[in-house]
């Protein structure tokens, strides 16, 4: 009847939406950095630690009220529970085991053993249980028991707790931990060092030297000599022993020089990603970026322009010294492959207003990157650059809002230059927003007062602005000079041309919500 019941309760937990729903979300909290709730819950651990520590170090000297005795005892160590126990909740999933187990022996015609499955679910728990950070935990709960005063030391071990809720503790352990190797080896060249070291000075200094009775005196001491701290109160008396000191100090010396370099390269390849990361954070915080992908020479035209750098931007090239290059101009700029979806999918994609442009010089990478982006977002704006009109077509089977052919706009310029060059001052003039001629979009669901206006009810030359034409829709048609019956919708867009000052000017009239 029991094992009948747990196989139900199985099936009904991994069926139940609010069961699946209600672990992922504490795991998430629990696991996730990125989860809006875990800063909350990181601060109040924190504070938790802190205040326990404190009270420990209080109690040394003083008596501790008895509000302070109840708040570390049952209080801190109940939440410190509490949250082992959901760490090992979301670690595995027992009914997911009992339930595969189940439906296996079913389909094999075979009899269901709770003793395999048993010895499977205490091994995925038990992966949890002895991990360095759960026996940490589990240590930190210790102190709540009082009648064994000495558990009250075990407080200490909530100092450690830090590092599962310390971002730059964690950053420094991960530093560490990408060097475990040189690390290691040098661990072991020390043990090595210390032992032989420690056995020779032991069988020279023994019967001479009053300080060295024991085989534990002899390796404090090479241990104390290698690492150059050298106390002073045990020095040898034998010719012999000073020749080990000699070589042990130098093996010491040149140990230390070792570490340093190791994890000073350490940091410093670590540096770029903090920084890289950081960007990154920054700009996922606002609700409008561009990502420019490739920095080329036009990347440098579009950023030199001072419009282009209205919005908050990132730079990203796979060429380190074109990253070097783009940093040294003043830009951020990260070191990484925008064509992998990895890269793309770090970007916080939410929003609609994200302009990402593939600038690079090559056309299968920019098409990678639409797709990457694309993929991750239909509603990102993505420009591409192709380096001919050929590849029209398959930019836009990829996806992409707008294909740019630089090729031919240079070509364009060029003709318009020789045979009409009072045309090309004027194009150059309106495309660069030089002198009076300035060309710009204005969004009617942005400004709700054109919303049910007609064209002929807005007095353009008022504002000293030239109306061109207006797209009907997101993706609608463009209507040049429009007939002056036609009414404006909200997700209509003007097109118009004049000093940026009228334009303002025209924006902040009819900017905010239309009360009729």
């Amino acid at each position: 009847m029991i094992s009948r019941a747990i196989i139900k309760l199985a099936f009904w937990l991994n069926a139940s939406p609010v069961y699946q729903k209600t672990k992922s979300f504490i795991k998430e909290v629990l696991y996730n950095p990125d989860n809006p709730y875990k800063k909350y819950v990181d601060s109040m651990m924190i504070f938790l630690i802190l205040t326990s520590v404190t009270i420990l170090v209080y109690e040394v000297r003083n008596t501790v009220p008895s509000w302070m005795d109840f708040y570390d005892i049952y209080i801190v160590s109940t939440i410190f529970l509490f949250e082992y126990l959901l760490r090992l909740w979301v670690h595995s999933d027992l009914h997911r085991y009992i339930v595969e187990k189940y439906e296996q022996s079913m389909f094999l015609h075979k009899p269901f053993s709770w003793r395999i499955l048993a010895k499977e679910i205490a091994q995925s728990k038990f992966e949890f249980i002895l991990s360095p950070s759960a026996i940490i935990d589990l240590l930190a709960i210790l102190p709540a028991y009082r009648p064994l005063r000495i558990l009250r030391i075990f407080v200490l071990f909530r100092v450690f707790k830090l590092l599962r809720y310390t971002k730059s503790i964690n950053q420094f352990v991960e530093v560490l931990a990408n060097k475990k190797f040189e690390l290691l080896t040098l661990l072991f060249l020390l043990l090595f060092t210390v032992a032989t070291a420690g056995i020779a000075i032991y069988v020279f200094e023994e019967t001479k030297n009053p300080n060295i009775t024991t085989l534990f005196d002899a390796f404090y001491w090479a241990l104390v000599t290698i690492s150059t701290v050298g106390y002073g109160d045990i020095s040898p008396v034998t010719t012999e022993g000073k020749a080990v000191s000699m070589v042990i100090i130098v093996s010491g010396i040149a140990m230390i020089s070792f570490v340093t370099s190791v994890i000073v390269s350490a940091f410093s390849e670590k540096l770029d990603e903090l920084k890289e990361s950081r960007i990154i954070e920054d700009l996922n915080k606002n609700e409008k970026f561009i990502i420019v992908c490739g920095y080329g020479q036009l990347a440098k035209m579009f950023l030199r322009q001072e419009a282009g750098l209205e919005d908050a931007y990132v730079i990203i090239d796979k060429d380190p010294l074109r990253v070097k290059q783009a940093i040294k101009d003043g830009y951020k700029a990260i070191h990484d492959d925008a064509s992998r979806h990895d890269v793309i999918s770090k970007f916080d994609l939410k929003y609609t207003n994200i302009t990402v442009l593939c600038l690079t010089n090559s056309d299968i990478e920019n098409i990678y990157i639409s797709l990457n982006v694309k993929s991750l977002s239909k509603d990102i704006h993505v420009i591409a650059r192709a380096t001919d009109e050929s590849m029209h077509k398959k930019f836009r089977l990829a996806g992409v809002d707008h294909v740019l052919t630089p090729s031919n706009v240079a070509n364009v310029m060029l003709r318009t230059a020789i045979h009409q060059p009072v045309l090309y001052n004027g194009m150059q003039a309106i495309l660069t927003g030089k002198n009076i001629a300035n060309i710009d979009e204005v969004m009617v669901y942005s400004h709700a007062k054109l919303i049910g206006k007609k064209i002929k009810e807005i007095e353009f030359s008022k504002y000293k602005i030239l109306f061109l034409g207006v797209q009907r829709g997101v993706d609608g048609v463009f209507i040049f000079n429009p007939n002056k019956e036609l009414t404006f919708e909200y997700e209509d867009t003007l097109l118009m041309m004049g000093v940026r000052i009228s334009i303002e000017h025209f924006r902040k009239k009819y900017k905010g919500v239309d009360h009729g």
